[in-house]
């Protein structure tokens, strides 16, 4: 097989009117090669298959079939971290490359309208439902919420699973965000949660729920709900979502809730929060850094917001509040008692007077007996054949043993007393 330049001057000679044997001379070639060239005309050549060539990945690749085949939503950079701790020592795009063509295409959506907000501005909450199993409890699933706030500027993430959605927790969450935070922004943005917003007003204006309302006041916040059926009003919080369970949640094993969230807590402070952002291209933590000279100080004192109810106590002297049971003092008279729950504490009043004071208990099914509560005073039982000087017993119990010359005396006096009554 004779190279592409040959093959071009042979046919360029040909074209020049050079005979076969002329060309053949000139170039060194067989002149059956020169009749064949010259036969065929000008053709690309052909190449026989390239050996590939093996690359960084190749030794990476099945793992990553088979996560991607079981967890079809782990996002790119959680794979190139466990990829890494496997002695992958290529880059993050190398990775990125071979998930495009191994995921199913994604669905084209239309354009979004992106709105920025200003550092202290506004921060936004939601809730978000996921089914877990814990290994202390392997065959029982279990359903817990994501309470997620997020930074409107920095993106800062901040989030705990917890059990109930109701009131006292969401004002929980809301303090430990704000403490944890150092401050609070300005607006914080709901969605139409029934915790949040109890409905509209007949002038148009949202009415929400009072204690929401006193928690408000005590920060300095403006409560706000999103539009009804407008989701992505509130996207900065609920693409968070999306990326905890495809990058912390999915593929992980926890024992229980505090377990659960323990490990959250490690992967926002190590992976989510200290990440350059998609969007706002700056690192999420150094975001904030900025922001948080924008957040309004805490108030001195702690958010002490009560609701009220009425609680029957059980045999046991346990009272059920929030799916946990706490205890009453053993002298407690009445069944009905009052309870008042505060962000951090339940408090338990008979009468208008407190009880008992225990802090609140995450989870369901959790029982907390205050030690002083419990004061069972049990009489001391005698020894059977304890003389105690003559006291006499109920049924059952023995007499004291007297001499005989004591029943004899007392017979003697008794008789005298008779015979001197019968006297005239």
């Amino acid at each position: 097989m004779i190279k592409l330049g040959e093959m071009m001057m042979i046919l360029d000679l040909h074209r020049q009117g050079l005979s076969v044997s002329a060309i053949a001379k000139a170039t060194g070639a067989d002149r059956k090669t020169v009749r064949k060239y010259i036969a065929r005309g000008l053709e690309p050549p052909a190449y026989g298959p390239r050996k590939p060539r093996q690359t960084v990945i190749d030794p990476f690749t099945s793992y990553l079939r088979e996560r991607v085949a079981r967890y079809p939503g782990l996002t790119g950079s959680r794979l190139f971290r466990e990829l890494k701790d496997r002695g992958y020592s290529g880059g993050y795009t190398a990775v990125t490359d071979f998930l495009r063509d191994i995921r199913p295409a994604a669905a084209v959506q239309g354009f979004e309208v992106r709105f920025e907000t200003p550092p202290g501005e506004q921060a936004q909450v939601d809730f978000a439902q996921f089914q877990v199993v814990f290994t202390d409890e392997p065959t029982t699933p279990r359903i817990v919420w994501l309470f997620s706030m997020v930074l409107g500027f920095s993106r800062l993430i901040w989030a705990r699973f917890v059990v109930h959605q109701d009131l006292p927790t969401v004002l929980r969450c809301h303090v430990a965000a704000f403490e944890a935070l150092g401050g609070s922004p300005n607006e914080v943005l709901y969605d139409r949660m029934k915790t949040a917003v109890i409905g509209e007003a007949e002038t148009g204006g949202i009415i929400y729920n009072r204690a929401l309302v006193d928690l408000a006041r005590h920060y300095g916040f403006h409560p706000r709900a999103c539009k009804p059926y407008r989701a992505k009003t509130k996207g900065k919080v609920e693409r968070p979502f999306r990326y905890i369970r495809e990058d912390f949640f999915l593929a992980r094993s926890f024992r229980n809730l505090d377990d659960l969230n323990g490990q959250l807590r490690h992967w926002l402070d190590t992976v989510a929060n200290p990440r350059t952002h998609a969007t706002t291209r700056r690192i999420v933590s150094e975001a904030f850094a900025e922001e948080r000279a924008s957040l309004r100080s805490l108030p001195l004192a702690p958010f002490r917001s009560v609701l009220k109810l009425e609680r029957r106590i059980s045999r046991e002297g346990m009272v059920s509040i929030g799916g946990n049971f706490y205890s009453v003092p053993d002298a407690t008279k009445r069944r009905t008692v009052e309870v008042h729950t505060l962000a951090q504490e339940v408090r338990i009043f008979e009468d208008g007077l407190l009880i008992a004071a225990h802090p609140v208990l995450e989870g369901t099914h959790q029982r907390r007996v205050e030690p002083g509560h419990r004061k069972m005073h049990h009489r001391p039982r005698r020894h059977p054949h304890h003389d105690d000087g003559g006291t006499l017993r109920g049924a059952g119990d023995k007499v004291a043993q007297r001499p005989l010359a004591f029943y004899d005396a007392v017979g003697r006096a008794m008789a005298q007393e008779r015979t001197q009554e019968r006297r005239p």
